[in-house]
């Protein structure tokens, strides 16, 4: 094993998975929403796409077998164990100004997830222009019949984790989301563990 490691709420971490290395997600309390992002590690401009990935496999919703796809229609991971059976890649990552827009000037200065993906993506190189959409892993976030995106109670459960094989070298930028105003971790952010083989 190549890493072992938890991320608290509201902390990040920004990991070089090697192409075929696996990496695992473990969502130790259950209903806690692991923000993601993967970058080709030789040309961070070549990021995931939820538009490419979403179009690819004709669903919204990640799971076993989900092929995530880059800006440039390349493959960069693979999902090839989920026990939690779905993960959004349509409802973003948290950020202070959405936060404001959402629930109210009273949570301006409230953390984000947007600010822990710059903290820790501005050790590679990785700045505003080259965040995009996220994978959120274990959050549920139903598409209605007249497409709106609802924030509800998480699908996961202490101990469930998903699994990606990298399909390239990757830079995986990660924020333990610490959003507190939606039902997204439950009302209570908790931490996350890290597993990586390679």
């Amino acid at each position: 094993m190549s890493l072992d490691t938890v991320v608290e709420p509201g902390d990040g971490a920004l990991l070089t998975v090697p192409a075929n290395g696996r990496l695992r997600i473990v969502d130790l309390h259950g209903n806690q929403a692991v923000d993601t992002l993967f970058y080709d590690s030789h040309d961070i401009d070549n990021r995931y796409s939820a538009f490419d990935t979403i179009r690819a496999q004709r669903a919204v919703y990640l799971t076993t077998g989900s092929r995530l796809l880059s800006t440039s229609g390349d493959e960069l991971a693979v999902i090839t164990d989920d026990t939690c059976g779905r993960h959004d890649t349509v409802g973003g990552a948290c950020s202070q100004e959405s936060n404001v827009i959402r629930y109210g000037v009273h949570t301006r200065h409230q953390h984000a997830c947007r600010q822990t993906f710059l903290t820790y993506g501005a050790r590679a190189g990785i700045g505003q222009r080259q965040l995009t959409h996220n994978v959120n892993f274990f959050m549920n976030v139903p598409v209605t019949s007249v497409g709106d995106l609802r924030f509800d109670d998480g699908l996961s459960a202490p101990g469930r984790y998903v699994e990606l094989t990298a399909s390239r070298d990757l830079l995986v930028l990660i924020s333990n989301c610490p959003q507190v105003n939606n039902p997204c971790n439950g009302w209570n952010p908790t931490p996350v563990q890290l597993l990586g083989w390679w």
